[in-house]
């Protein structure tokens, strides 16, 4: 097979495809066709050859939306390190199942990271472990206490929007009739329902013969529950693709301090631009958090200096992502 490199841009066919599964993360072959008039044999052959190479992989969102947009029980970390230490406290981040996110910024010598807890806890991570580690000189964090945009949430915008609204499923069912505990982002779960999630969590596309096959369900069972779980919106999926294959080298992650009559206002107007892929309002000086991914540092300078204006920001600090090694379950 001949070598793909990293950063080489997909065609304009399969980022559309990927686009198809941001909207529905187990679209079938058919149904994609349909919409994006393409047709079916090209859709499974490119689905087949980007999951085959992994280009992309379709996965159980690691954070849920939370009730009502409140606290996702989650904790913002920036940790500044020794320089030449960063791999060794990465690699230990990203062994950690509470870690779920982790990106390493051009400065070479800091760190974000995402970590769930219970709100308002104080988390043996931060409260002991990282301060104790002497490769750490400094450490920041911030409890999410509202969120306006979730990653598994963001569209590449190669759609239009009809072709978005098609593929997209319908509004979920209000209302839960699962009788399960809640889960750590205030999800209700019961076992059947956590044992597929599990088994979908590494592969969304996993078809209900497959699901049987590994939970010991029987077929019928796994397809009700499945179509339940998605007629609920509980069905979340995220792709996830290095975006410079989709043309957006660029990720930012923007630490903004915000008047708090602009905070509701400014963290929608966020949310509802294109290049920003998360948006949440945080305690702290920054009082909101937001990731964008752009195609060039002068798409990233025109954000700044005009997209942001009038939305009640007084101070910004920037940072350019440089590695990525965790989103969701595993690093990459």
């Amino acid at each position: 097979m001949a070598h793909v490199s990293a950063d080489s841009v997909l065609s304009l066919t399969d980022q559309r495809l990927v686009a198809a599964l941001q909207c529905d993360g187990r679209v079938t072959a058919e149904r994609a066709a349909q919409v994006l008039g393409l047709s079916s044999a090209t859709v499974r052959r490119r689905l087949h050859a980007l999951r085959a190479d992994g280009t992309v992989r379709v996965v159980i969102s690691p954070v849920a939306r939370p009730r009502n947009g409140g606290s996702a029980g989650a904790l913002f970390l920036r940790i500044r390190v020794l320089r030449g230490r960063l791999d060794t406290i990465v690699a230990a981040l990203a062994g950690r199942d509470d870690i779920s996110f982790i990106d390493v910024s051009t400065s070479g010598d800091e760190i974000f990271a995402v970590a769930r807890t219970e709100p308002g806890s104080r988390d043996p991570l931060v409260f002991r472990q990282l301060p104790s580690t002497q490769a750490v000189t400094s450490l920041e964090s911030a409890t999410v206490l509202h969120v306006f945009r979730l990653t598994s949430e963001w569209r590449h915008n190669v759609l239009t929007a009809p072709e978005r609204a098609a593929l997209t499923p319908a509004e979920p069912v209000p209302g839960r009739t699962s009788s399960g505990s809640p889960g750590p982002y205030g999800v209700d779960t019961d076992p059947l329902e956590q044992s597929l999630i599990d088994a979908l969590t590494p592969d969304a596309r996993l078809s209900a013969a497959e699901l049987a096959g590994r939970t010991g369900h029987a077929e019928t069972t796994v397809r009700r529950r499945i179509a339940q779980l998605a007629a609920q919106g509980r069905l979340i999926t995220q792709v996830q693709v290095d975006t410079r294959r989709l043309g957006l080298p660029i990720e930012a992650k923007l630490l903004l301090h915000v008047a708090p009559d602009h905070l509701a206002a400014a963290g929608k107007a966020l949310a509802d631009h294109p290049s920003v892929h998360g948006a949440f309002a945080t305690t702290g000086p920054s009082n909101l958090h937001a990731a964008a991914y752009f195609c060039d540092l002068t798409a990233l300078y025109d954000f700044l200096s005009r997209d942001l204006v009038g939305l009640g920001i007084t101070r910004v600090e920037t940072a350019i992502v440089g590695r990525v090694v965790k989103r969701g379950g595993a690093g990459v």
